[in-house]
């Protein structure tokens, strides 16, 4: 027998931590290996965390509602036989890495590692610690609405508290009887958050150009139902628009980029974020790694993936990491144009507008002639401090270029 630790795994770049959101398993029970043992929330997804080990579970370290960071022990797992993993005394007792919350001050203030209950609700140690530095009341606190799992107050939820707490009075002055008050949820929070955060740091410029996409409509309803007995797959404009995208990123390079303080990073990889609505109203972001490279029926398979996945609830942190360009399908709304936020630390998100049949001047060997076209507007949004109006201007004209120059004669 052997007592091996169960360890926060790593869940995508960047994701330092996670919170604890339930276990699916209690002390004692049996424990197949790859089978899921808790469920855990990053700042990109909500996820499961299978097992390393099979055995049984032996002891819970880290409780609900816990912010633990990656590769720290979470719970101990008793194996059977000689298991080649470090082992440690059953007597001597597992401390979780403490965690820290920093204040408007800057300075870490440590808190326990086990998560304990004041009166007959739940809170963290990490709440705990803040309403304590924060001088938060008892009643202040029972009355505090969480967005948690059984409204569990989370370290999000009392951050915004104390950042609200001195506008409550006046807030509550300008809602009425009649209205009601709805809590954010997590993901709505972060979603808030970085919204804010990236107006504050880039400086926000939208260009718009109009697109005749005839020929990409036609030739969508001509291969669309004979794409979907071969395959399976629905042919949705989606992937037409990213393949155009990608093209279009990889005349300009320079718009594949980052901002690093007072440096730029090129991407070599085109990787295309693709903005998916999720059943609750809120958005999440999959980014399809080196469109670029990918044939049409290979993003079609990739995005259809992401969106059914995306409705389940199944997308994975590696899944939304990794993106160098964003697009926002706003059209599928019933949208004609947008002016997109963009995701940092990207520079740059096109809003694809709702196609629209309009009567239009075209040239033809007669002469100039009205028609009927399929047309939509194309809204890039760019970050002015690197990218300038000639360059922004230039790579949605592209994309249009792309789009209207489709050949109706391709196969897929």
């Amino acid at each position: 027998m052997a007592l091996v630790e169960l360890l926060m795994p790593k869940m995508g770049e960047s994701i330092m931590e996670a919170t604890i959101l339930s276990w699916l398993k209690k002390p004692g029970d049996k424990i197949e290996l790859e089978e899921s043992v808790l469920e855990v929330a990053t700042d990109k997804v909500d996820t499961e965390v299978p097992s390393t080990h099979g055995g049984v579970l032996q002891e819970i370290l880290a409780q609900k509602g816990d912010v633990v960071k990656v590769g720290h022990p979470i719970a101990m797992i008793l194996t059977e036989g000689n298991d080649p993993v470090a082992t440690t005394d059953q007597t001597q007792e597992k401390k979780l890495p403490v965690p820290e919350y920093t204040n408007g001050n800057g300075k870490p203030h440590h808190v326990e590692s086990k998560a304990s209950r004041v009166s007959t609700r739940f809170y963290s140690p990490l709440v705990k610690n803040i309403v304590k530095q924060e001088n938060i009341s008892q009643t202040e606190l029972e009355n505090l609405s969480g967005s948690g799992k059984e409204g569990r107050v989370t370290k999000n939820d009392i951050i915004s508290y104390v950042q609200h707490r001195g506008t409550k009075s006046v807030q509550a002055t300008s809602i009425g009887m009649a209205d009601e008050i709805i809590e954010m949820d997590r993901m709505r929070k972060i979603i808030a958050e970085r919204m804010i955060e990236s107006r504050r740091i880039s400086a926000h410029v939208t260009s718009f150009v109009e697109a005749d996409v005839s020929n990409l409509v036609h030739w969508r309803n001509k291969v669309k139902n004979d794409f979907f007995e071969r395959t399976g797959e629905a042919l949705t404009y989606t992937p037409l628009f990213i393949e155009a995208v990608a093209l279009a990123i990889r005349d300009y390079p320079m718009i594949n980029i980052q901002v690093d303080g007072d440096k730029i990073i090129r991407k070599k990889d085109i990787n295309i974020g693709m903005a998916v609505a999720l059943p609750t109203g809120n958005l999440i972001v999959p980014v399809i790694r080196n469109a670029d490279q990918q044939s049409l029926a290979q993003l079609t398979k990739i995005v259809n993936d992401f969106a059914r996945r995306a409705r389940e609830n199944k997308l994975k942190p590696d899944d939304l990491a990794g993106g160098t360009f964003t697009i926002s399908n706003i059209g599928s709304f019933g949208n004609i144009m947008g002016t997109p936020i963009i995701m940092q630390p990207q520079v740059a998100i096109i809003a694809l507008g709702a196609m629209q049949k309009k009567p239009s001047v075209i040239e033809t060997p007669q002469g100039d002639a009205i028609a009927i076209r399929h047309k939509m507007y194309l809204s890039h949004s760019y970050d002015h401090r690197v990218v300038d109006g000639a360059l922004g201007g230039m790579l949605v004209k592209r994309v249009a270029d792309y789009l209207e120059k489709f050949d109706i004669h391709r196969s897929i």
